[in-house]
Formats: C-alpha cells, sequence, structure tokens
C-alpha cells in the first residue's frame, strides 16, 4: 500500500504528519502496534535486502525516505497469495515523501538510486536473528529490474549468500 502524506506548505516550507496509527488503521482494516524503526544512510548503488522474518516474529513495515531516492521492492512470498513470487516497487524519495506499507509476508528491499540515501522504517515486530530470512535479490525467478546496472550495486557478504527463491522457507 502506497501512502501519501498530505503536506501543508507554506513560505517557511512544509509541515505533514508522516505517520498517523489511527489513519493507517482505517486504510488497513486492523490495528497495528509499531514496536521499533529502523534508519539507514547508504551511497549510491547499495542494495540492502531481499530481507524478512519468520513467525512468530514476522514483521510490518512502513518505510520511508528522509534523505534521497531508493527504489523499494516488496516480493510476495505468502504461498496461498494470488501474487506469490510477485514483486512490486516504486521509487521513494525526500520530496514526494510518499511511503510504502509492507504487510507480513512480504520480503523487502532496496537500492539507493542517489548519491546517498537516509530509510527509515516501522515495523510491528521486533527483530530477532532467529526468525531473519532473506532471498537473493538477483534471482532470475523473480525478475527484478533494480534500475541501475548490475555492476553498480553494492551489497554484503549475508545479503550475496541468500537463497533462491524456490528453495527458501515461506508464508502458509
Amino acid at each position: 500500500m502506497i501512502c501519501e502524506p498530505k503536506k501543508l506548505k507554506d513560505e517557511r516550507g512544509f509541515f505533514c504528519e508522516s505517520f498517523r496509527k489511527d489513519s493507517l488503521e482505517n486504510l488497513l482494516g486492523h490495528s497495528l502496534n509499531f514496536c521499533q524503526e529502523n534508519l539507514s544512510e547508504s551511497k549510491y548503488g547499495v542494495l540492502r535486502g531481499l530481507h524478512f522474518q519468520i513467525e512468530p516474529n514476522a514483521q510490518s513495515k512502513l518505510v520511508s525516505v528522509v534523505k534521497g531516492r531508493i527504489l523499494d521492492v516488496a516480493v510476495d512470498i505468502r504461498k496461498n497469495s494470488k501474487f506469490y513470487g510477485q514483486s512490486f516497487s516504486i521509487e521513494l524519495d525526500d520530496k514526494t515523501n510518499k511511503q510504502l506499507f509492507i504487510p507480513k509476508g512480504f520480503a523487502h528491499g532496496f537500492v539507493v538510486l542517489s548519491k546517498t540515501a537516509r530509510v527509515s522504517y516501522k515495523v510491528d515486530n521486533y527483530y530477532n536473528p532467529k526468525s531473519e530470512r532473506g532471498l537473493n535479490y538477483n534471482d532470475p525467478l523473480l525478475e527484478i529490474d533494480w534500475k541501475i546496472d548490475k555492476k553498480s550495486i553494492i551489497t554484503n557478504e549475508k545479503d550475496n549468500n541468500y537463497s533462491s527463491f524456490d528453495s527458501e522457507f515461506f508464508f502458509e
């Protein structure tokens, strides 16, 4: 779900409610309990993902960009979903202030498209290293277009060693 906070603009700049629990819950039709917020800063070409946590520590996320521009990607890993294995991507930046809400049952990742980017995301379950999983960002089955030259992509060793889509644990 794409969220676009309303901006109040004047000669000073703008103001917006970047998060309002009741409004988001009304859109979703269920309660949320964001309990942790994460912040990362990365340079151009850094790709973080595709990450998810398994139950009982699965997480919904609300992703926003505080500085810069990213391509944000969510992959449906819910076995019983008609969108199973499909990905969704959107550019998020500090100009439009659009946000992406990603429910439980999706792998998530992003690549930095600007010189640097600062990404913030709220989650509704605490990080648990024993529940952490991931997918190979470059898996040919997923066919994700990361919008930059593959030679420019920078990852860490952990993200490089994640399994392919067809051999990982998925949500029922």
